[in-house]
């Protein structure tokens, strides 16, 4: 592992924003410590390091949050791909991770047809900005693990747990064979293989926490 020390990540396993942290210090052979974070109660740790969003994930370097930046970059060199990047990045993380999460809230099979329309109008987008995005190459980076790969694989394990609990298969290797085997070929990363999270134990997560949301919501 690298020269750093003292590194430590406020995270937790089941998040996919903790996993894209892990990934990139796995990647760029980071030697780390991830610090469990419950969220409740928050951890005296996490609300000193993030007092403004007081959310995880939260890199530490000797006892002071940090931003990651790694040479070579995970984002590309380029200004123009490196805002392309950027774009896919946030669809994945603000858009289609959220309509991914409706099919499991939907109530009728209205809804979840509905929710399932969209999960696969998001896919082709996904398929068709893979082509664009990667020229040629084996990832969104091109010839290397890059930032949209990073982003959209850490939901890989949430996709598994969905496609289990729906019955759907969202990455299906008919209609959307490029990012099948692009998410065979991420898992398969030695940077990866030691954080993704269990398919069953994450399914079992998800169960817990849907009831939990279920209980918690006002009675109608």
């Amino acid at each position: 592992m690298g020269k750093y020390e003292d590194v430590k990540l406020l995270g937790d396993w089941p998040s996919p924003f903790s996993m894209k942290p892990r990934i990139a210090l796995n990647l760029k052979k980071v030697d780390y410590e991830l610090i469990v974070e419950k969220m409740n109660p928050k951890s005296e740790l996490l609300l000193k390091s993030n007092p403004v969003h007081k959310k995880i994930p939260v890199l530490l370097h000797r006892g002071k949050p940090v931003y990651m930046d790694f040479r070579p970059p995970i984002l590309p060199a380029d200004p123009y791909d490196r805002a392309i990047a950027r774009f896919w990045a946030a669809y994945i993380d603000d858009k289609w991770a959220m309509q991914m999460r409706d099919i499991n809230k939907a109530n009728t099979d209205e809804e979840r047809a509905a929710a399932a329309e969209l999960i696969f109008a998001g896919v082709q987008l996904l398929e068709e900005a893979f082509q664009t995005c990667g020229k040629g190459g084996n990832w969104f980076g091109g010839d290397n693990v890059g930032y949209v790969d990073i982003t959209l694989g850490s939901y890989l394990a949430w996709i598994r747990v969905t496609e289990k609990m729906s019955g759907l298969k969202i990455l299906d290797g008919d209609k959307f064979p490029q990012l099948a085997a692009w998410a065979d070929r991420f898992c398969a990363e030695e940077a990866v293989k030691g954080v993704m999270p269990e398919t069953d134990k994450l399914a079992e997560f998800a169960k817990t926490l849907m009831m939990k949301l279920k209980a918690a919501s006002p009675a109608k």
